[in-house]
C-alpha cells in the first residue's frame, strides 16, 4: 500500500471515528476509545504529512 493511500485510508478511518463520536448513544468509555484511536490516526498523519512537506522541501532545494 502506498504512503498516499495509507493517509487516505487512515483520514477515512478518523472521520469515521468522528461521525460515531458525535452520536449521542455512545457512552463515555466508547468515547475514551474512539478519542485515543483518533489521537493516534492524527499522529500518524502528521507524520505523513511532515515527511511530504520534507520531501517537497528537498526537491525545491534540487532544483535551484
Amino acid at each position: 500500500m502506498s504512503q498516499s493511500q495509507s493517509f487516505e485510508k487512515k483520514l477515512a478511518e478518523l472521520n469515521s471515528i468522528v461521525e460515531k463520536m458525535e452520536q449521542p448513544e455512545v457512552g463515555l468509555e466508547e468515547s475514551l476509545k474512539l478519542y485515543e484511536k483518533g489521537i493516534a490516526l492524527t499522529r500518524e498523519c502528521q507524520k505523513i504529512i511532515d515527511q511530504a512537506e520534507q520531501k517537497i522541501s528537498k526537491l525545491l532545494e534540487e532544483s535551484s
